[in-house]
């Protein structure tokens, strides 16, 4: 059996923001569906906020919402028919639900035109904007994104890192924000992390990071860490 995060030891403060960068194979996915309490613990231990990942994982719902690449709807259902759905299950009024689902469709830059089409018909990018939505919609404590800005416009991509700091910082959310993106990281993170191989390897600013592998750039600091570039990846997940 494979080992896909091994010697993965951080804490994050409460309202914190860190990133995770890594390669496509790293282990950034699973770490977020661990703590997503998807997966079954075959060693170590996660917490959130005091409750065991493993052993409390109603608890851990309660305060977590994941973005993911992948991210599952009903692909019958509309936009607003998945995010109603969504509300319900997290206990919204249906009052707060109806003004709240335009209201944060418009913040991700969703069309109101297609808020009654069905998930199957719309594109990869819209699609990920209505999982913005849906993970956004309840106010998490906890905010896991996986690759949250994969497929959008530069313009939607821009007004999603803006709303993601701004609940941030409007309702003391704690992020963990894994991506490809460097500058989306630089952006948004207080702490940068890589993880290599589920190896986590530093886990600090920006600034420190590039100080410590003599870089003057975080592109060359994860080169210097890792030998590897994000940038090929990339190229490599756009030619599949």
């Amino acid at each position: 059996m494979n080992t896909v995060l091994d010697r993965v030891t951080f804490t994050v403060e409460r309202g914190e923001c860190i990133a995770i960068l890594g390669q496509n194979g790293s282990g950034k996915s699973t770490l977020v569906r661990l703590l997503s309490t998807l997966l079954i613990n075959d060693g170590g231990s996660a917490h959130v906020f005091g409750f065991d990942v493993f052993t409390e994982p109603r608890n851990v719902r309660r305060l977590v919402n994941r973005v993911s690449v992948e991210a599952s709807f009903f692909k019958k259902m509309s936009a607003n028919e998945n995010l109603s759905y969504a509300a319900r299950f997290y206990g919204m009024r249906s009052e707060e639900t109806k003004r709240a689902i335009p209201e944060i469709l418009d913040r991700v830059g969703f069309p109101n035109a297609r808020l009654n089409d069905s998930m199957e018909h719309l594109s990869r990018g819209m699609q990920q904007k209505v999982a913005l939505a849906r993970a956004l919609l309840t106010s998490p404590v906890l905010l896991l994104l996986d690759e949250p800005t994969t497929g959008l416009d530069p313009r939607s991509k821009l007004e999603v890192q803006e709303f993601i700091a701004k609940v941030r910082f409007e309702h003391d959310a704690t992020v963990i924000l894994c991506t490809h993106d460097m500058n989306e990281a630089e952006k948004l993170a207080d702490r940068i992390g890589i993880l290599d191989e589920g190896v986590l390897l530093v886990l600090e600013p920006a600034e420190d990071l590039k100080r410590r592998y003599e870089a003057d750039t975080l592109e060359a600091a994860f080169f210097a860490a890792t030998g590897k570039s994000l940038e090929e990846d990339e190229a490599e997940v756009d030619d599949d």
